[in-house]
């Protein structure tokens, strides 16, 4: 896609340059079909939180509690395996209705269900339909975003996600005492079903029309996003990106994934989804009540309303990055994000080790502790996963590659989902942290290495950058926001 660099008034694409810019009702309707695609995050945040609040009442009454996290991320790496091929073959917007009518039929029937077995089934639905919408979502913002606020845009499904997660523990609190799972599980199916409806009046992709060659459909979608100069040079760009690989099938697709410039792209992508959750912050979020009870938040009420206030400072923290990234870059906030969660498990491991559980010093210092680890990822990680999924692979693989990087993401936090308790448990919570911190780490060493800097770069420079070695060629981006 065409990218404008506000600051000059020109705009490129593939070679041209014109002084046109995108008028304002293309740019309103970019930022509201990228805006209710993200609002699908509401339910991957929701589910995260909620199953907190209900683990108790699930536990009680069908005897399960670790495997109701376990069942949602399984179906989750399920649904991002599925999702690439899915929005390939029927479209990112049909994909996307899918998942919502979908999410709001799975979370009905969880919370209506009669056994632990059949909970747990619909638990895995349910997951399908997340990993899908994590797949499938940045992808299409990605392609239906101008280059110069297509990370502010993307960014906005983190935004949504945080949203979810406080919503998942407000609804909890305010449901305790109900003494039930069903009211705190089935509500999600009210979001979801509210976006569903927003969804019809999204449009399909230029990129996804080109793919199955439908090229006066890609125009027509192209002049509601871009300029009228430049509809044609960036369909011919995205023609250019499709054709420069021979036809074949998944398989075939993802076995060129690992090759050549384009394995470096993969390996890349696999690291950093796998990075972002082996450092435990969805551990934290779903066992927040326990955790926060081990440093003297004892009361029910506060377990719920104290990781709230977290995940309000949290999406203030991803506002900020949303309204940045595009100014200051993707590798500044990545690195600052990082850097930040490092700190915090610093004054976590420090406090727990110094002062053990007693003490308001302790807990003041465990909630500063938290507060910035969450912060540090919204920031960096949780806003940079969705801009990379959509933008670091060519058009031929973008909807695969998004699945790779969501798949390895799930793969991780299934892990962590798993060890999270027994981590908590075992070591306590500065060992558990310790572990955290060394992980998070290496993910800086290697993401100050090898994370690429895309800000203002079109989709198809960033496809050269890989091929070139990861190098980035001779010439300055087209656009800069």
């Amino acid at each position: 896609m065409a990218s404008s660099d506000p600051a000059q008034g020109n705009v490129k694409a593939g070679g041209y340059e014109t002084d046109g810019a995108v008028d304002g009702s293309q740019m309103r309707r970019a930022v509201f079909m990228a805006v209710t695609a993200a609002a699908l995050g509401i339910t991957y945040g929701y589910d995260i939180s909620n199953t907190a609040a209900a683990l108790q009442f699930v536990k009680r009454d069908f005897g399960i509690y670790g495997a109701i996290n376990t069942a949602s991320v399984v179906g989750q790496i399920a649904g991002a395996i599925l999702g690439g091929p899915m929005a390939n073959a029927i479209g990112r917007k049909k994909s996307m209705i899918i998942i919502a009518a979908g999410y709001t039929v799975f979370a009905i029937l969880t919370a209506i269900s009669p056994s632990a077995g059949l909970f747990l089934a619909m638990r895995v639905l349910l997951g399908i339909t997340i990993g899908l919408s994590i797949t499938v979502v940045p992808v299409f913002i990605a392609e239906s975003a101008p280059a110069s606020r297509r990370g502010g845009l993307a960014t906005a499904y983190q935004v949504t996600c945080v949203i979810g997660i406080i919503l998942g523990y407000l609804v909890g609190y305010l449901l305790l005492p109900t003494d039930t799972w069903r009211w705190i599980l089935g509500v999600a199916a009210v979001p979801a079903f509210i976006v569903l409806l927003m969804l019809f009046r999204t449009e399909e992709t230029p990129s996804w029309y080109m793919l199955k060659g439908r090229e006066e459909e890609a125009r027509r979608a192209m002049e509601r996003i871009e300029v009228a100069e430049l509809v044609e040079p960036s369909l011919n760009e995205t023609r250019n990106s499709l054709s420069s690989q021979p036809a074949g099938s998944v398989w075939g697709r993802l076995r060129e994934m690992f090759h050549g410039g384009m394995a470096r792209t993969t390996i890349f992508a696999i690291v950093l989804g796998f990075s972002i959750q082996i450092t435990g912050i969805n551990a934290t979020i779903y066992y927040a009540p326990g955790i926060y009870s081990r440093m003297g938040f004892t009361d029910t009420a506060t377990t719920y309303l104290v990781p709230s206030l977290v995940q309000f400072l949290s999406l203030i923290s991803v506002v900020v990055s949303m309204l940045v990234i595009d100014k200051v870059g993707r590798r500044f906030v990545l690195i600052t994000g990082i850097s930040t969660m490092i700190v915090a498990t610093i004054i976590l491991i420090v406090t727990y080790l110094v002062s053990g559980f007693e003490g308001t010093a302790a807990g003041v210092m465990g909630l500063i502790g938290m507060s910035l680890f969450t912060m540090g990822f919204t920031f960096g990680f949780g806003s940079i996963v969705w801009v990379y999924a959509g933008e670091i692979f060519p058009a031929r693989y973008r909807s695969l590659g998004a699945s790779l990087v969501l798949t390895a993401d799930l793969v991780a936090n299934a892990i962590t989902a798993q060890l999270g308790a027994v981590m908590l448990d075992g070591i306590g919570l500065a060992g558990t942290f310790g572990v955290y911190g060394g992980l998070l780490v290496l993910a800086l060493l290697f993401l100050l290495r090898y994370a690429p800097e895309t800000s203002g770069r079109s989709l198809e420079e960033i496809q050269d950058y890989w091929n070139n070695g990861a190098r980035w060629p001779e010439t300055e981006p087209s656009s800069m926001a």
